[in-house]
């Protein structure tokens, strides 16, 4: 499945993460060269709901990290927050853990390339996983979670 790797900042944010009992979830940049803007979702390392503390003082600890860092340009947003309710599902483990639920899913053996479907089960052991998964005419689809490009739990608000 796809993921953030590649990005320089990962592992010294990971570390940070790892020292508050915390984990990453997604980082997305965005902003400028000038003024880059680092979107920082965590979970917390027990599964408890992630706080606005937890977010403080992830970020506080991020920052002290960042502005010594050699090359940051002085001008920097941080957004630390919780992963939310439309999640990215990055591996096996995540998929096994929303069984049940709804997720918008990018893979090529998906009718169009892309479904929101419900995550039936996840067979199969390390890097050989299979999700089955029904979308919302019924029709089940069976497919490793290595083809998967992306996937995020859906989110409908109530009515």
């Amino acid at each position: 499945m796809a993921g953030m790797a590649g990005d320089p900042l990962e592992p010294l944010i990971m570390t940070v993460l790892g020292e508050l009992e915390c984990e990453l979830v997604e980082l997305r940049r965005g902003g400028s060269r000038g003024r880059p803007v680092f979107e920082i979702r965590i979970e917390r390392l027990d599964r408890q709901k992630v706080t606005l503390e937890d977010c403080t003082r992830v970020s506080r600890a991020l920052e002290a990290r960042l502005d010594v860092l050699e090359g940051m340009p002085e001008q920097y947003v941080l957004e630390v927050s919780s992963p939310g309710a439309d999640r990215p599902l990055r591996n096996e483990q995540e998929w096994r853990r929303f069984v049940g639920r709804h997720a918008t899913v990018t893979c090529a053996v998906l009718p169009g390339g892309r479904q929101e479907v419900e995550i039936l089960a996840v067979d199969g052991e390390d890097g050989a996983a299979q999700a089955l998964v029904r979308d919302a005419k019924g029709t089940e689809y069976r497919f490793p979670l290595a083809a998967v490009t992306q996937a995020r739990l859906a989110f409908h608000w109530k009515r």
